[in-house]
């Protein structure tokens, strides 16, 4: 049986669907639940849709929904071009004709033939958390181009990155979004936080990212706790495959939930003697809180030259602990996407850097399954 879900204000435009979905045989209705996996949507909307459509379109890219048909009293031309945007397949302009709508629920009925149910259990989406080491090591450049480079693999559906540097928060800056919203926002109204309000809240980028930024002032800061971070993370893991957070270097109470909820961390640094000085501090006061467990951590050197003052082995030494990836310095290309707003397989995307981050993308989807041993750009042993 194919299952149906209805979402209508209009209780009688809602009771004739009832009786024509059920007249066509082979479909169930059940109630509209976000959580659960639907075949088919059905949604009534206005002029003020808000962030409908980018929750459908999140509903649909996560494969928690199969397609969902719209219908209207508005024909207004921009809300019927949004709903083509989104990837409406059916529009019915209300009231219904019987005929248009038993015709629509026939030919999605026969695409489904071919079909394979969809598995009950709903796939939670995996957090991965960039700490910097230190001020300036590029903990942004490698949170958003990570990010991107998951978007850009073939069975990912959906990424979102989140901003948690208080207050001086530059993911926004480097993906040039703009929005009056932020997770601050999110924190303070919380309980009535359900995907269509989350949704409004996101920008999207043109690489097709997800970016929720920090507040820009102290009150946003003063809703939230562990507990409300905690909720937020949770809603976010249902509607996204990866949740990528610029964490900066804080670690105060929100920061060590974070740490605690994290699926991977890694932490960024440059091989500098400070630097790596903070990474073996930070990790020592990660074995101190108990979390995260040890292999869910993975050192990053960004700016790598061969030719460094310090060499890899010695850092490894130093910090008794393997490096798991080098990204290249490429100060021209990185500064040039920053100043444009873009992410960097986007402006140079045969470059030496972005197929790193590609490479790095891949070997983080990859690293829970037993595999072969895999090299990193450089050549380095993970």
């Amino acid at each position: 049986m194919i299952t149906v879900a209805l979402e209508l204000k209009n209780q009688n435009v809602k009771e004739e669907l009832e009786r024509i979905i059920l007249s066509v045989g082979g479909f169930t209705i059940k109630p509209p639940d976000k959580e659960e996996h639907c075949d088919l949507w059905i949604m009534e909307i206005d002029n003020h849709v808000n962030g409908t459509f980018n929750m459908l379109h999140s509903l649909k890219e996560s494969g928690k929904i199969r397609e969902f048909f719209l219908t209207s009293t508005c024909t207004q031309a921009d809300v019927l071009i949004n709903a083509l945007r989104a990837g409406a397949k059916e529009f019915f302009q209300q009231p219904l004709r019987e005929d248009e709508v038993i015709s629509s629920l026939l030919k999605f009925k026969e695409q489904m033939k071919d079909v394979p149910e969809i598995q009950d259990q709903v796939k939670r989406g995996k957090i991965i958390n960039v700490v910097g080491s230190k001020g300036g090591v590029g903990t942004t450049t490698v949170a958003v181009n990570l990010a991107a480079s998951l978007n850009e693999l073939k069975d990912v559906r959906s990424v979102v990155v989140i901003d948690m540097n208080l207050l001086f928060g530059e993911v926004p800056l480097f993906l040039d979004t703009k929005t009056s919203l932020n997770w601050g926002e999110v924190a303070k109204n919380i309980s009535r936080v359900d995907p269509t309000y989350l949704m409004s809240v996101l920008a999207r980028h043109s690489s097709g990212i997800y970016v929720l930024p920090s507040p820009t002032d102290i009150y946003g800061i003063n809703y939230t706790s562990p507990d409300i971070i905690d909720q937020l993370m949770d809603m976010m893991r249902k509607e996204f495959d990866y949740i990528v957070i610029d964490n900066g270097q804080s670690l105060d109470i929100i920061s060590q939930k974070l740490l605690e909820i994290s699926d991977m961390v890694l932490l960024v640094s440059i091989l500098s003697l400070p630097c790596l000085i903070n990474v073996k501090r930070l990790l020592e006061n990660f074995w101190n809180l108990g979390y995260p467990r040890e292999d869910r951590v993975r050192i990053v050197m960004n700016r790598y030259q061969k030719n460094s003052v310090l060499s890899v082995r010695e850092a490894e030494t130093g910090l008794g602990r393997k490096i798991s990836w080098l990204i290249p310095n490429d100060y021209t290309t990185t500064m040039s996407a920053i100043n444009q707003g873009k992410v960097l397989s986007s402006i140079a995307g045969n470059s030496e850097i972005s197929r790193n981050f590609s490479e790095f993308a891949a070997d983080l989807i990859n690293s829970g399954e037993k595999k072969k041993e895999k090299r990193s750009f450089f050549g380095l042993r993970l």
